[in-house]
């Protein structure tokens, strides 16, 4: 089996709420400034809590704003 990819749309809902730093996301996630720029460049995938609690931030579903590369549903 192909290994999956999990990419994210985290960087483009931080612009989109108004210019959001990754260091003011960290201090809402409770993480550090690197650990959200590494969930964003696809360094690390986050647990399933630290997930949630990103999506809950841009106040979408977890599947808005983390989808598989070969998701065939995904998101612009």
């Amino acid at each position: 089996m192909a290994k999956t990819s999990i990419k994210n749309h985290i960087r483009r809902m931080r612009f989109d709420a108004r210019e959001m730093s990754q260091q003011q996301l960290a201090d809402h996630i409770g993480v550090t400034r690197q650990t959200v720029n590494a969930i964003e460049l696809g360094k690390h995938s986050p647990s399933l809590e630290l997930a949630f609690l990103i999506a809950d931030v841009f106040e979408q579903s977890v599947e808005d704003v983390f989808f598989r590369l070969n998701d065939k549903k995904k998101k612009p």
